[in-house]
C-alpha cells in the first residue's frame, strides 16, 4: 500500500524538472524578446509586443491538438516530439532578420512549448497516486511557479551580460537537459483498448476540449482574465505610484508564497475536498486584487503579492487536479489540454479587455474591477461546477439506495 501511494518517484521527478526548464526558457524569452525586436529589428512597441503574444497563439493551437494526440500516439513519443520541435525552433532565432521571421519562429517556439508542456501535465497527472492527487500536482506546479519568478530575473540579467545569440545557447542547453531526462524517464503508457482507439480517432470536439471539465475551465478564463491585471500592467502601475523596487519585488513574495502553500493546500484538497481549498483561492486573489487598487506604499503592493499567490497560485494548480479527478485516464490528456487552453485564452484576452478602460478608470479602477470579478469567480464556480457535482452525487446515492432496497425486496 505505502508503495502504491508513493509521490516521489524517478519519473514524477525528472517530469517535474523538464517542466521546470521549459517553463524557464519560456519566462526568459517573454520578457526580453521585446527589447531585442526593437533593438536588432526596430520594431516598434506594438510590433514587438506583438512578438510576445504570439507565441501564446501557437502554444493554444498546440494545446488543442496535444491533448489527444498524446493518449493516441503515446505520452512519452508525444514528450520526445514537443521537446525535439521546441529544440529545433530555438535554433530558429538564429537565422531571424526580419519581423515577419521572428513573428513565425514565435508561433512555432510556442507550438513545442504547448506540446511539451502539455505532455509533461499528463505524464504526471497519469503517475500520482489517486489518494495524494492534489498533493502531487501542487508540488508539481511549483516547477511553473519557481520558473516565473526565476525566469525572468535570469532573462533580464543574462540580457545585460551577454548577446541574445549566447542566450539562445543557454536555452538550447537546457532543452538538451530536458531530451537526456526523457531518456531515462519511465513513463507509464495508457493501453489504449480497441473501443478508446477508435473513440479518440473520432474527430469531433469531445476529443480536442474535454466536456467534463468545461465548468472549472470557463471558471478558470476568468480567474485568469483577473491575474492577467497583474502579468500586464503592474510595472506601469509601480512606475506611476513610484514604487519600482516593491514592484520588482512583488512576484518574488508571489512565488515565495507559492511555494510555501501550495504544499499545504494539496494536502487539503485529498483531505477535506476541493471546496475547502477553491473557495479561499477566489476570496484571496479578490483581496490581493483590491489592495492593488488602494495601494500607495511599497508594504501594500508587496501584501498584494501574497494575497494573489495564495489566491491564482493555488487555484491553477487545483484547478488541474479537479480536472484529473473529473475524467478516466484515457482522458486525462484531453482534459489538462482543456484546462489549460482557458488559462492561456484568459491570459492572452485579459489584457485587451482591461487595457481598454484604462482611459476610463485609469490602474486602480482595473484593480478594483478585476478584484470584485475575482469575488464573483467563487459564485460562477459553485453555479457552474459545485453545484450540479453535488446534484450528480444526490442523484447516485439515490440510485444505490433504490438498487439496495430492491435486492432487500428480492431476498
Amino acid at each position: 500500500m505505502e508503495e502504491t501511494n508513493r509521490l516521489w518517484t524517478k519519473g514524477f521527478i525528472l517530469d517535474t524538472l523538464v517542466n521546470f526548464l521549459i517553463y524557464i526558457i519560456y519566462y526568459m524569452l517573454m520578457v526580453i524578446i521585446a527589447s531585442e525586436a526593437m533593438t536588432d529589428l526596430h520594431a516598434s512597441l506594438s510590433e514587438a509586443g506583438l512578438a510576445s503574444g504570439i507565441f501564446i497563439l501557437g502554444t493554444l493551437l498546440a494545446r488543442i491538438f496535444a491533448g489527444r494526440s498524446v493518449e493516441l500516439y503515446g505520452r512519452k513519443r508525444m514528450l520526445y516530439a514537443g521537446i525535439v520541435f521546441y529544440l529545433i525552433t530555438t535554433f530558429m532565432y538564429f537565422g531571424i532578420h526580419s519581423l515577419w521571421m521572428l513573428y513565425l519562429v514565435r508561433c512555432l517556439n510556442g507550438i513545442g512549448y504547448g506540446i511539451a508542456s502539455t505532455a509533461t501535465s499528463t505524464i504526471v497527472s497519469a503517475m500520482i497516486p489517486a489518494a495524494r492527487r492534489g498533493e502531487g500536482i501542487n508540488y508539481y506546479a511549483l516547477s511553473m511557479s519557481l520558473a516565473a519568478a526565476i525566469g525572468p530575473f535570469i532573462g533580464m540579467v543574462l540580457q545585460q551580460m551577454i548577446s541574445f545569440q549566447y542566450i539562445i545557447w543557454f536555452c538550447i542547453v537546457m532543452i538538451a537537459v530536458c531530451l537526456l531526462s526523457v531518456f531515462v524517464m519511465d513513463v507509464r503508457e495508457m493501453e489504449l483498448t480497441p473501443e478508446h482507439r477508435a473513440e479518440l480517432e473520432e474527430f469531433h470536439i469531445a476529443n480536442f476540449l474535454e466536456p467534463k471539465v468545461a465548468a472549472i475551465s470557463v471558471v478558470a478564463f476568468f480567474v485568469a482574465v483577473c491575474y492577467s491585471s497583474v502579468l500586464s500592467f503592474l510595472a506601469s502601475y509601480a512606475a506611476a505610484l513610484q514604487l519600482m523596487t516593491a514592484g520588482t519585488l512583488f512576484f518574488v513574495v508571489y512565488a515565495l508564497t507559492i511555494t510555501l502553500a501550495r504544499p499545504v493546500a494539496g494536502v487539503l484538497f485529498d483531505r477535506k475536498g476541493e471546496d475547502f481549498v477553491m473557495y479561499p483561492t477566489y476570496v484571496c486573489l479578490a483581496v490581493g486584487l483590491l489592495i492593488l487598487s488602494i495601494t500607495t506604499q511599497s508594504w501594500m503592493l508587496l501584501l498584494a503579492g501574497v494575497f494573489v499567490g495564495l489566491g491564482y497560485g493555488t487555484f491553477m494548480s487545483n484547478g488541474q487536479a479537479i480536472c484529473v479527478k473529473l475524467v478516466r485516464e484515457v482522458r486525462i490528456g484531453v482534459a489538462v489540454s482543456t484546462y489549460f487552453v482557458a488559462l492561456d485564452l484568459g491570459l492572452g484576452v485579459g489584457p485587451y479587455l482591461l487595457g481598454a478602460l484604462q482611459d476610463t478608470v485609469g490602474f486602480s479602477g482595473i484593480y478594483g474591477i478585476c478584484g470584485v470579478a475575482a469575488a464573483g469567480c467563487a459564485l460562477l464556480y459553485y453555479l457552474l461546477y459545485a453545484r450540479r457535482r453535488d446534484a450528480a452525487g444526490e442523484e447516485e446515492m439515490l440510485e444505490e439506495n433504490i438498487s439496495v432496497l430492491e435486492s432487500d425486496a428480492e431476498v
